[in-house]
């Protein structure tokens, strides 16, 4: 019995004014894959491409670890675009062998009256044929897990991107400040 199940994440928040602009930040895709999960959980492949290991997920009786590949770039004003690439299930290999995943998503800065925010959204959706076990559970209850399950998924992605990239965003726009602060003596001058 092949299945379709879908998702979609909505963010927005307020980012508090720092010395460097958050777009400079959102340019470095490194930065942003970072906040999305822990560090154990990502894989650098390329500039923009990242290999993201999942969490082990339950999904009725079945234990399965997604493992997807993202590619993640920024536009010259800071927007940044997220797309897979591909994508494995460990766990079930029945599974594995019928499985489609589709993720996009975007987060672009704006300026309202003077406040700075973030807002974007992410499309997830997958595609795969139920075990053979669970052929006789009826399909409504199916999708609604699934659907359920995926909208978990991005609800713990879009909290922890809250979180970490606003506090990342800070320590590193304090670090450039202090960089470009940082006053540099010449090397002939003598110390007194």
């Amino acid at each position: 019995m092949s299945s379709r199940f879908t998702a979609s994440q909505f963010v927005e928040m307020v980012v508090s004014e720092q010395p460097v602009p958050i777009q400079h930040y959102l340019r470095q895709p490194q930065r942003v894959v970072s906040a999305l999960a822990a560090s154990s959980q990502i894989e650098v492949l390329g500039d923009e491409l990242f290999r993201l290991k999942m969490r082990p997920l339950s999904f009725m009786t079945l234990t399965i670890q997604p493992i997807v590949d993202l590619r993640v770039w920024a536009e010259g004003n800071g927007t940044v675009h997220v797309q897979s690439e591909g994508c494995e299930i460990r766990g079930v290999e029945y599974i594995n062998q019928r499985f489609a995943l589709s993720l996009a998503g975007q987060l672009q800065p704006q300026q309202v009256a003077g406040v700075t925010y973030l807002s974007g959204r992410a499309d997830l959706e997958v595609h795969v044929d139920v075990p053979p076990p669970f052929a006789f559970t009826p399909k409504s209850i199916i999708e609604a897990t699934g659907n359920g399950l995926l909208r978990s998924v991005l609800l713990t992605v879009k909290q922890r991107l809250m979180h970490h990239l606003l506090v990342d965003y800070r320590q590193w726009a304090e670090t450039k400040q202090t960089v470009l602060t940082t006053p540099i003596l010449p090397t002939n001058s003598p110390i007194a």
